[in-house]
């Protein structure tokens, strides 16, 4: 059973949510909360599997949320739940230690294939996120990486291949079908990339790839 904690400063929203991943019987939701500092009280209390986040919310926000995580070493997997206009807050996010984002129009199926990722260690980045990413570095706005001045180890021809479509959004399984390798190959490649960029998910790895202009 994934347990989860909901946030979210509209009552409505929280309990659709629910509803929809009621449905699901491998999920649980253990909590909820209105604002950032009720979430972080209630991610301690309950040590939820995934936090499903919004971003704009009174009070204290969700990059509060996310930046009082990370300052408590308290390392729990959060999605960012976010409409299209929250594009600067969504990089904000990324930057803040947020493993990946949804949009709130997402449809069942999409919430919990979500919420299993995050849940088993994966992040949650689709293209769009990753032109705006690229739109930014160029206009010099993109968000720099935690410890940007860190080297990085130089990745092989195949890593970079790998690299690229992990920056696209694909899971392993697409990107083994899409270079025609095997899924378990695929997963030590992106274990390599990981580990030669220095980060330990692969939002932050995009992030110091573009930093470093390995995407350019």
């Amino acid at each position: 059973m994934i347990r989860v904690c909901l946030v979210d400063d509209q009552h409505l929203v929280r309990h659709g949510i629910r509803r929809l991943l009621d449905l699901n019987g491998g999920i649980e939701v253990v909590a909820e909360a209105d604002d950032g500092q009720a979430a972080v009280e209630a991610i301690v209390e309950h040590e939820p599997d995934v936090v499903l986040l919004d971003l704009r919310m009174p009070r204290h926000d969700g990059i509060w949320a996310l930046q009082t995580l990370r300052d408590r070493e308290i390392d729990v997997p959060v999605l960012v739940l976010t409409t299209f206009d929250d594009d600067e807050l969504v990089l904000a996010a990324l930057r803040a230690g947020a493993r990946g984002y949804l949009l709130k129009d997402v449809t069942l199926h999409e919430l919990v294939d979500a919420v299993e990722t995050l849940a088993g260690g994966g992040t949650l980045m689709r293209p769009a996120i990753t032109d705006r990413l690229l739109r930014a570095l160029r206009e010099g706005e993109a968000p720099a990486p935690e410890h940007p001045d860190l080297p990085v180890s130089p990745l092989t021809d195949r890593e970079r291949d790998v690299l690229r479509l992990l920056a696209a959004g694909l899971s392993n399984r697409e990107i083994a079908e899409s270079l025609v390798l095997a899924e378990g190959t695929v997963k030590n490649h992106v274990s390599n990339v990981l580990m030669k960029l220095g980060t330990r998910d692969r939002t932050r790895a995009v992030l110091r790839a573009l930093h470093h202009g390995l995407l350019n």
